[in-house]
């Protein structure tokens, strides 16, 4: 790290650079540096206009107050307004594509993942919403919006490979085994 630098993946701010794109596990794997943006690579290659963020400093507006998806998939335009606006980094809930939970069985908020997010998130009309678990083995649930609530679709789980069609300005497919997911 350059003295006095702090990777705008650090700070939750952007414009980033290639240095903070090679700061990411893996050199940025899976992600390219397009305008400034950590773009999803397959989100790149569909030419969709998306932004894919980490939770930790994004939010999102609910009927109840405020959530901090793990992973959401957000429209670039919708980003790059919150950050232009210079406030916190609070996504209106009906914006996100796609919200992502990850589980940790018998943690006070498995319950929350598990039935109230879903109830939340479908009142806010979110296309997807998947529940990532990681113990006893790696699988995800993909719940998908249809007629105003979730259906679930057959369970992903390792060694079987997860397919998966986020629609946004153009949509693009998502396909990984969720046995990789331990590589994080």
């Amino acid at each position: 790290m350059l003295s006095g630098r702090v990777p705008a993946h650090e700070t939750g701010f952007g414009p980033y650079t290639v240095l903070d794109l090679h700061d990411l596990p893996e050199d940025g794997k899976g992600f390219e540096l397009e305008d400034g943006w950590l773009i999803e690579v397959a989100a790149v290659e569909a030419e969709a206009a998306v932004i894919v963020c980490d939770g930790g400093d994004w939010e999102i507006t609910t009927p109840t107050g405020i959530r901090k998806p793990d992973v959401l998939v957000i429209p670039r335009e919708v980003a790059r307004a919150v950050i232009i606006d210079e406030s916190p980094k609070v996504i209106p809930g009906g914006e996100v594509l796609l919200a992502a939970e990850v589980v940790s069985p018998g943690s006070s908020s498995e319950r929350t993942d598990r039935l109230r997010k879903v109830g939340e998130y479908a009142t806010l009309g979110i296309p997807q919403y998947w529940i990532v678990e990681h113990q006893p083995e790696p699988r995800v649930q993909i719940l998908v919006l249809e007629g105003g609530g979730y259906s679930a679709r057959p369970v992903v789980a390792a060694g079987t490979e997860l397919r998966a069609v986020i629609e946004a300005d153009k949509p693009f497919e998502v396909s990984f085994s969720p046995a990789a997911l331990l590589d994080f």
